[in-house]
């Protein structure tokens, strides 16, 4: 089990919350999601043999937010 926290942009209202914890929160292997809007930072906590860090960004990504490295 991993847990990261990636800088994402963009993110700006309970909508924004939603859409990234939602999204990333539906992909297999993902437990756990928490967005912390004020500070523009996604803390992960996910299982690195069924998902990788970068499938969570593309889905971040998708939702419209741009991770920042």
């Amino acid at each position: 089990m991993q847990t990261v926290t990636l800088n994402v942009q963009g993110m700006s209202c309970g909508h924004c919350v939603k859409a990234v914890e939602n999204s990333v929160g539906e992909l297999a292997g993902v437990k756990e999601v928490k967005v912390h809007l004020e500070d523009k930072k996604v803390d992960v906590t996910f299982e690195e043999a069924t998902v990788t860090l970068d499938q969570i960004k593309e889905t971040i990504d998708d939702q419209g937010y741009d991770v920042v490295e």
